[in-house]
């Protein structure tokens, strides 16, 4: 019998453990948001008789089962710092789909990227601030980026479940793909020499991906020899840098801002 190659085997394996993956969501806002969502895999739901009450409309409509469980016995498979208010519910990720199904279809398509942004609770607030403002997609990498997690999920206060978040193997590849489908991609960085207003003069209406990298390092070499143009956010003085999330949101409300 042939022995498979390492790189195959390795493939498989990867392939299972992604099949096996499951996420525990915690909070009300997070569970209720998960159960009310048709495209979410729910498993296991365990709530104390508060929490149940609470999230009783929620439960019914999911159709799965709550497990009542004594709040002075509340041992969820989660970090026990968690505010779970009563409720876990164990799902599978989500599976949102390719770059071009959620990145094309939009009037003005607006896209966000993430260079190696880890911090869970970052990556929820850009979900919100991609939900409000009416982006088409977050994008991440596989290996580098927060992956879908419990304090992820409730920090994105229920965006996790309606704002497409993917995680692509390889982000200048993404860039690159991007670039393809007609997007103008803008990488953000505090030495670039024109403002994201700026840089859209009289492009507006094209499709926009911005480039957003961790905070510290910022973007990779790669990123910013790959993106179209290296842009900053217009700033009243000098001074630090602002967190991830919120230079997501000024980028992106500058972008759509006419």
């Amino acid at each position: 019998m042939t022995k498979k190659p390492k790189w195959v085997v390795e493939k498989e394996q990867s392939k299972k453990a992604t099949a096996a993956e499951t996420v525990w969501l915690f909070g009300l806002h997070a569970v209720r948001d998960a159960l009310l969502n048709p495209k979410r895999q729910k498993l296991r739901l365990m709530v104390t008789l508060n929490a149940q009450t609470k999230l009783a409309d929620a439960i019914a409509e999911s159709g799965i089962e709550a497990e009542l469980v004594d709040p002075r016995k509340f041992k969820a498979p989660i970090d026990p710092n968690s505010v779970h208010q009563g409720a876990v519910l164990e799902v599978k990720p989500l599976h949102w789909g390719s770059l071009a199904e959620n990145c094309i279809g939009a009037e003005v398509p607006r896209v966000l990227l993430l260079d190696r942004v880890t911090d869970p609770h970052n990556v929820g607030a850009i979900l919100r601030t991609a939900e409000v403002l009416g982006a088409s997609a977050v994008i991440g990498t596989r290996h580098h980026s927060a992956p879908e997690t419990g304090a992820l999920a409730k920090t994105a206060s229920g965006a996790l479940e309606r704002q497409p978040y993917l995680r692509m193997r390889n982000l200048s590849d993404t860039i690159v793909e991007l670039q393809n489908m007609g997007f103008i991609v803008l990488g953000l960085d505090g030495e670039a020499e024109q403002t994201v207003e700026a840089s859209l003069e009289g492009r507006r209406d094209r499709p926009v991906a911005l480039v957003l990298g961790a905070e510290g390092p910022g973007l990779r070499q790669k990123t910013k020899e790959t993106v179209d143009q290296l842009v900053k956010i217009d700033a009243a003085g000098e001074f630090g840098s602002l967190n991830v999330s919120n230079a997501a949101a000024l980028a992106l409300y500058a972008s759509v801002a006419r």
